[in-house]
């Protein structure tokens, strides 16, 4: 068969054939009495093979290899295509994920384009300095497609620059509260805490209400800072993972926030009677240890109400010094309120 034939059965065009012959990777058998090359059946299976294997991301060089070399192993060039190509994919699944929010930011001309790609990559710059002007500058220079400020903030390991991001997440139109309620359902711990930390600094209910939902996580870390978040809202339903706070978090600042959130809440007086409830039944329980019940006793201090007030009257008795000593405190500053508002 000659190559021109060959080249029409086989698909591979006769350039390309003279190529593979100039490399030794397929010669013809023969030639014709004109001098034209001459391929034979074996010839244009050996053609196939070398399609096939190329088909599967294999340089020319190894086709030989696979091809002529008897002891050549397979598994290892396998294992390096495979490598290879996930390599390649994650690269073109970047490229159209980044071609994807340009197209979002519905650019005006090329000088957007290449200001938005300027700013996403300074988000995954290196330099943390260099991701926080960048995500200070997303929501007026160069507005960023809310998903790529949604990836930033929930993979920036900096705490400064997370907050930048939250920031602008907060600061942005575009609704990115989807993409973080998926956050919130991520396998990575670290995930799931960026999220709700971000949720819970954009304002609104159906914020609020994914915020509730998180209150019943698995996930300690990511209720506990839901219950802070929703204290802040007025929510009382974080009443009782915030009084878990104060006997758990002794170390931090998490016990401090959680005090003054039940503080906030007990404006009102009904919610007050419910805080100073739950403080009390805490403090009743006999596992817990010296640090825990002062730190309720002086949560205790921020509650008005006569709840409150008898339970501090009963603590002034108490064994720890510390505890008797900070409601004895308290309950003297209460005493001197009284006695101005009387006289006034």
């Amino acid at each position: 068969m000659l190559i021109g034939d060959v080249a029409r059965r086989s698909g591979v065009s006769a350039r390309m054939l003279r190529h593979y012959e100039s490399l030794g990777l397929v010669r013809p058998t023969g030639r014709t009495g004109s001098g034209y090359r001459e391929y034979s059946g074996e010839d244009i299976r050996r053609i196939f093979h070398i399609e096939s294997l190329r088909s599967l991301g294999l340089s020319l060089r190894d086709v030989g290899r696979a091809l002529d070399d008897p002891g050549f192993a397979p598994a290892e060039l396998v294992d390096d295509l495979i490598r290879q190509t996930r390599e390649r994919i994650a690269a073109e699944t970047e490229l159209l994920t980044r071609l994807r929010r340009i197209g979002a930011a519905e650019p005006a001309g090329w000088e957007d384009v290449l200001q938005s790609v300027a700013l996403l990559q300074d988000l995954r710059s290196e330099s943390a300095g260099t991701r926080q002007r960048a995500a200070l500058s997303a929501v007026e220079d160069a507005p960023v497609p809310v998903e790529a400020l949604v990836d930033a903030v929930l993979s920036e390991p900096d705490p400064i620059v997370a907050g930048a991001l939250r920031w602008a997440l907060a600061h942005s139109d575009a609704d990115g509260l989807s993409l973080l309620a998926a956050g919130l359902r991520s396998s990575a711990a670290e995930v799931r805490k960026r999220a709700v930390q971000s949720i819970a600094e954009i304002p609104g209910d159906e914020a609020t209400e994914l915020l509730r939902d998180a209150l019943t996580s698995s996930d300690g870390a990511v209720g506990r800072c839901a219950a802070l978040a929703l204290g802040a809202r007025g929510v009382a339903d974080a009443v009782p993972t915030l009084i878990g706070v104060i006997v758990e978090e002794g170390n931090g600042a998490a016990d401090v926030y959680a005090a003054d959130a039940l503080g906030a809440l007990a404006s009102d007086a009904a919610v007050a009677d419910q805080i100073a409830t739950g403080l009390i039944d805490r403090l009743a329980t006999g596992t817990l240890g010296a640090p825990a019940r002062r730190r309720l006793t002086q949560a205790l201090a921020d509650i008005p109400g006569t709840a409150a007030s008898s339970a501090l009257a009963d603590l002034v008795h108490d064994e720890d010094r510390a505890v008797a000593l900070t409601a004895t405190y308290v309950l003297e500053l209460r005493k001197g309120t009284r006695s101005e508002r009387g006289g006034e």
